[in-house]
């Protein structure tokens, strides 16, 4: 009997063990762990890098166990931020959420310029280079290539070693101040094409004027494409 009941003591010490391990709380590591993963798969991007410090928890605060995976969900905004916070959560019944914040560095390649440019100016390859910058810093925007500037001018003066931000360009401009263009009219089903000057910059679609380079006449048009204008009635 000693044996059989030295070996049901045994059997039940294994059991209480096991449950206990089982209902072992959820721990401050495992919730920080799962945040850093949720902002790095939402931030990280090719070409670029994520330093992460996910801020410690309160030591004192106890979680009941979480037998699901947890659960991550991050703000909407998709705009890099230098802190943020991320909503943990346990799933099911008696489950349970936790805000957990964390500080982060998002760093990826931008535009900087080489020179002084001043306003006006377009910009070109030797205009710029890439510089890999902190983009959670830069709450005006950034821009990563050149693509993205086609046919925009610089809003206002910039100083070598600046970061290119959108607010810093002028509308896209297809048609510049100056521009030898074709003007094109319709004349009872008739197109009719002459030379003529812009007296502005516009994008497709916007309103011009121009100069006739035949008869001098200012005409009022609207921008078509690179080098054409239609002349409005």
């Amino acid at each position: 009997m000693n044996r059989r009941a030295a070996l049901l003591c045994s059997a039940l010490a294994l059991i209480l063990s096991t449950a206990t391990l089982h209902a072992a709380p959820t721990t401050g590591p495992q919730i920080r762990a799962a945040a850093e993963q949720a902002v790095r798969a939402q931030y990280s991007k090719d070409g670029g890098r994520v330093v992460i410090v996910p801020e410690q928890l309160d030591p004192r605060l106890r979680l009941n166990s979480c037998p699901r995976a947890l659960v991550a969900k991050l703000p909407a905004r998709q705009t890099p931020t230098s802190r943020v916070s991320v909503a943990i959560s346990c799933p099911g019944s008696g489950g349970w959420v936790i805000h957990v914040p964390v500080q982060m560095q998002v760093y990826r390649q931008v535009l900087v310029t080489t020179r002084p440019l001043a306003r006006g100016d377009s910009l070109g390859p030797g205009d710029v280079r890439n510089e890999e910058r902190d983009v959670s810093q830069l709450g005006y925007g950034y821009i990563e290539n050149l693509d993205q500037v086609a046919g925009r001018s610089v809003a206002r003066p910039l100083n070598a070693g600046s970061v290119l931000t959108p607010g810093q360009l002028s509308s896209r401009q297809v048609v510049r101040n100056g521009d030898e263009v074709q003007l094109v009219a319709q004349l009872d089903g008739i197109e009719v094409r002459t030379a003529a000057t812009a007296l502005g910059g516009g994008d497709t679609g916007e309103r011009l004027r121009v100069r006739n380079a035949h008869s001098g006449r200012i005409i009022d048009g609207v921008v078509l494409g690179a080098g054409e204008v239609r002349a409005l009635p």
